[in-house]
């Protein structure tokens, strides 16, 4: 990214090293020191002990459940802080996909998203 990098293993999902630009590398490890409070609040199990597929699922259901009461006591408005993909997310990772797939026909060239 334009502000520095991300990078997470399937196989090792516990962790994410984070690199801003110009800056040491760091890592964070999930639900541990350098991760967002909202990290607690998603995380079913102590850190360290591995989180399952269908949890993923029921953290989005119960976020989802958080926007839409909070929506219907302010009027409308949902939360600043939910934690599930959005349309707009949707429409960047597609928008992401779409430059990887141009940068790979270009032998791996710099896309602009």
């Amino acid at each position: 990214g334009s502000k520095g990098g991300l990078e997470w293993v399937q196989a090792d999902p516990n962790y994410l090293w984070y690199t801003p630009f110009g800056q040491p590398k760091q890592l964070i490890t999930r639900n541990g020191a350098g991760a967002l409070p909202v990290a607690g609040r998603v995380s079913r199990v102590p850190s360290g002990h591995p989180e399952g597929y269908l949890e993923g699922f029921a953290n989005i259901y119960q976020e989802a459940a958080r926007a839409i009461r909070a929506a219907r006591r302010k009027g409308g408005k949902p939360p600043k802080d939910v934690v599930f993909p959005t349309i707009q997310d949707g429409v960047e990772g597609m928008a992401f996909i779409e430059a990887c797939v141009k940068s790979s026909k270009k032998n791996g060239a710099w896309t602009k998203l």
